[in-house]
């Protein structure tokens, strides 16, 4: 049982859950638990446009800095540049203060190790024993304090990184690009690294006052950049969420294109070119059975974890595979990046549409989803999932589905909610089947 972590960091109300005492016990923590040999030790910090991101990096600067790590400064960045600038800088540590794809009020914070990938449970453990304990003693002494400075030029490092992904011959010149980049992270360079690609860009989402981050817009909001493709009679939409490390695509013609479509388009296009490191992709239990059997056609494998990019990641790095994310878009290519790239992914697509020269609807609706749907129950505490009537109503419920689908009940990491996922290839069946679980589900919440 972690009591600080969940599934993606530390993630909570700002001034509720995420204080500056807990910040500060964070940052003193993990700087201890990476305080290893005699070298100056360093930690990147990166944010995104929330108000309390000012907060809460002054308290973690304060941690870090009283443990002796100096800390560099990133200001406004996306989550993979955090976890890549973390490897190109040498740092001991990385961390980037966000709740992704939450609304203002809540902030988190997710740490990153020296070779940029997530910590791994133990290491999380491992922190939060500290964070409960009497840090005092492991304060640096006065003259091994820490420094803090801002890094200037972070912008452009991640902007040539990102287009070094793609190959030398991909041009998207003549291509009308719509960018929303929720108001966070990326509002800087999303924009700039696909007009510096060639393309028209027109970009929505980009003015960030403190409070705007993911309203109306983003990728968990897509119906202002659905509009605007539509207005403009662009080529293609592209929305990131608050921290960048998500995406989901607007095609031509205002139609949704989500994580699964996504994976099938790039995972078809890399098996053509003998891309893939392993013959199949890793997804998560979310991911819809269509995109199991269009894979399955093509000869390719799709292995499922539990939900949360870092289980994703994990089964990748251990058994070679290359390619994985979710459907909620977050899209990992260990080819590149240490965790999911909203930008990378979105660049990637553009240059399997450029190669194919086929407009995006045809080559991102790969195949037909099963109807799925998902409904989430909020509650306050305990465990809703452990009543007797509940479990009742699941064994009920997947008897009466059978072998036509599935259905997934499970706690968000992120956030007090219970999801329950049903899939079929008969809607109606799902949808009764999913009401009925919620109902359960609800009365013993």
């Amino acid at each position: 049982m972690r009591k600080y972590f969940g599934t993606d960091g530390v993630r909570g109300r700002a001034n509720g859950v995420i204080t500056p005492e807990l910040a500060l016990k964070i940052g003193q923590a993990a700087g201890r638990v990476f305080v290893r040999g005699e070298h100056r030790h360093r930690v990147v910090v990166g944010k995104d446009t929330r108000l309390s991101g000012y907060m809460i990096e002054t308290a973690l600067i304060a941690g870090f800095t009283s443990v002796g790590m100096d800390v560099l400064q990133l200001g406004p960045m996306p989550t993979p540049a955090v976890a890549m600038l973390t490897r190109s800088m040498r740092c001991d540590l990385g961390v980037m203060i966000s709740a992704s794809h939450n609304p203002y009020e809540d902030n988190g914070i997710k740490l990153f190790g020296p070779d940029g990938f997530k910590l791994s449970d133990e290491t999380e453990l491992e922190i939060e024993a500290l964070i409960d304990s009497n840090l005092s003693s492991h304060l640096a002494g006065p003259e091994a304090l820490g420094r803090a400075k801002r890094i200037e030029s972070v912008h452009a490092r991640y902007i040539e990184f990102a287009k070094r992904t793609l190959p030398r011959q991909v041009d998207l010149e003549g291509m009308r690009v719509v960018v929303d980049c929720a108001n966070g992270a990326a509002y800087k360079v999303a924009p700039e690294t696909l007009w510096e690609l060639g393309a028209e860009v027109i970009s929505i989402g980009v003015d960030p006052d403190g409070f705007n981050i993911n309203r109306k817009v983003g990728s968990t909001s897509p119906e202002a950049l659905t509009a605007k493709v539509r207005e403009l009679r662009a080529d293609i939409g592209i929305a990131l969420d608050g921290d960048a490390d998500r995406v989901l695509i607007v095609d031509e013609k205002g139609q949704h294109v989500d994580g699964d479509q996504l994976m099938a388009a790039v995972a078809r296009s890399w098996a053509e070119d003998g891309r893939l490191a392993q013959p199949g992709i890793v997804a998560t239990i979310m991911s819809n059975l269509g995109l199991e059997r269009f894979l399955g056609g093509l000869g390719l494998d799709l292995v499922r974890t539990a939900v949360g990019d870092r289980y994703v990641l994990e089964h990748m790095r251990e058994h070679g595979f290359n390619l994985g994310g979710e459907q909620s878009g977050h899209i990992i290519m260990s080819d590149y990046t240490t965790t999911g790239d909203g930008l990378v992914a979105a660049l990637q697509l553009l240059s399997v549409v450029t190669r194919l020269g086929k407009p995006v609807s045809e080559v991102c609706h790969c195949f037909e989803p099963l109807p799925q749907v998902l409904k989430n129950v909020r509650y306050r505490s305990g465990q809703p999932l452990q009543a007797e009537s509940v479990a009742t109503a699941i064994e009920s419920a997947r008897a009466r589905l059978g072998g036509a689908g599935r259905l997934v009940i499970r706690p968000s990491g992120t956030e007090p909610v219970i999801r329950v996922m049903g899939e079929g290839d008969d809607r109606d069946l799902v949808n009764r089947i999913v009401d009925d679980v919620v109902e359960a589900v609800t009365r013993a919440a």
